[in-house]
């Protein structure tokens, strides 16, 4: 008797060691973002989808909702897929990055002075959204490849130029600055967690400092002489938006205001002033201003805190990942993720120059919002992949 109530123990013991990690906090986060960025997605763009040629308050929310309808199904279906699947399309996804930037020259869709966009069977799809998701890809086989050749000089430099290519042509084909710094920044990142050599990572760091203060030295002492391109105008902006209050630094200004008119507790929800015609695009780039014009200080500090709470399941999820493959698809979301909501507070807080990006889960934007739940779905499939350790 004893024996086979210790056997069935046995058998307990086996099955509990069997048993799969599922995040749910993370996936809690993860839906809590996306309702909240419908509720300020509506309040902040039921004034403008009332002015429209077909008057519909909620315009940009039916189709925000319907993109995350289809990336929370992606989600669930991505999730549900071992991750090592994905391995085999790492350079597929590479090559079609490319290729999809290279068709936005022919055959690109422009929206608000920026041609960013295919046009792929009535659906409206952003190649850099793709390059995003195909650099993690690509880059997590390849370090695992690798293997040590990556602490030497040259394995570092091989990895740090396969997100060089793909940063440049989202820079100069799409104009579009931001997605090409996250791009390089997932490399960069990446990179510096797979490596034991701090000391490249420090003097990339300075050379990058040194190469940014040169350039705005430049642009400022060529102000004088008028000529300057776009780029550089807004740099001139965001050194004195107020100079530039009719032009470049508007909509910075605007979101200044808004957040300061927030104070501690915000207007209320729904009572910003600043969405009423003020404030151009306010639920793309410039939502977060938004959230602290009605919400307040207490209310952003609560959805970056959130982020926050985000990017530490990431690392959980990291550290305890069956393999370096795993551990890096995870790495590498998490700094998309990260940098992207670092860039976009800071642009809206005119701590960098206007780059024009959106704040995960919460701006409106089909194609982000679709591939950052693809993401996610990794994310979780790398977590099932972790067993729970009998104790």
């Amino acid at each position: 008797m004893a024996e086979r109530r210790y056997g069935n123990n046995q058998g307990r013991r086996s099955k509990a060691q069997q048993e799969t990690f599922f995040d749910y906090t993370l996936l809690f986060i993860v839906l809590f973002l996306l309702a909240f960025g419908l509720v300020i997605l509506y309040s902040s763009s039921s004034y403008d989808g009332s002015l429209m040629d077909n008057p519909d308050p909620a315009f940009f929310l039916k189709r925000q909702a319907g993109s995350t309808v289809v990336g929370l199904a992606a989600m669930i279906v991505v999730a549900n897929i071992p991750y090592h699947f994905w391995e085999r399309f790492a350079m597929l996804g590479y090559i079609v990055s490319i290729i999809m930037i290279l068709l936005i020259i022919p055959f690109g869709v422009e929206a608000n002075g920026a041609k960013r966009w295919l046009n792929v069977a009535g659906v409206s799809i952003q190649p850099a959204e793709v390059a995003k998701l195909g650099i993690i890809l690509f880059l997590a086989s390849l370090i695992c490849r690798m293997g040590r050749k990556i602490r030497t000089g040259k394995g570092f430099m091989t990895v740090l130029m396969v997100p060089a290519p793909i940063s440049l042509m989202v820079w100069q084909i799409t104009e579009n600055m931001s997605s090409a710094i996250i791009i390089f920044g997932i490399g960069v990142l990446m990179l510096f967690v797979s490596t034991p050599d701090y000391r490249r990572f420090v003097v990339l760091g300075l050379l990058g400092i040194a190469v940014c203060v040169v350039a705005v030295f430049v642009i400022v002492k060529l102000a004088d002489s008028g000529g300057l391109g776009v780029r550089a105008t807004r740099i001139l902006a965001w050194l004195d938006p107020e100079a530039y209050a009719s032009g470049k630094g508007f909509q910075t200004l605007q979101a200044l205001y808004a957040i300061g008119s927030g104070g501690i507790l915000g207007k209320g929800l729904g009572q910003s002033m600043q969405k009423l015609g003020f404030l151009p695009e306010a639920q793309n780039d410039m939502i977060f201003s938004i959230i602290c014009e009605e919400l307040g200080l207490f209310g952003a500090i609560s959805i970056l805190l959130m982020f926050l709470l985000l990017i530490w399941r990431f690392m959980v999820i990291a550290n305890n990942a069956p393999d370096l493959f795993g551990a890096l698809l995870v790495v590498g979301v998490m700094g998309h993720i990260a940098i992207q909501v670092i860039l976009n507070v800071a642009v809206v807080t005119n701590t960098i120059p206007n780059t024009g990006i959106s704040l995960p889960f919460i701006s409106y934007g089909g194609s982000s919002v679709l591939f950052l739940l693809m993401e996610i779905g990794l994310v979780l499939s790398v977590g099932r992949g972790i067993r729970f350790k009998d104790l």
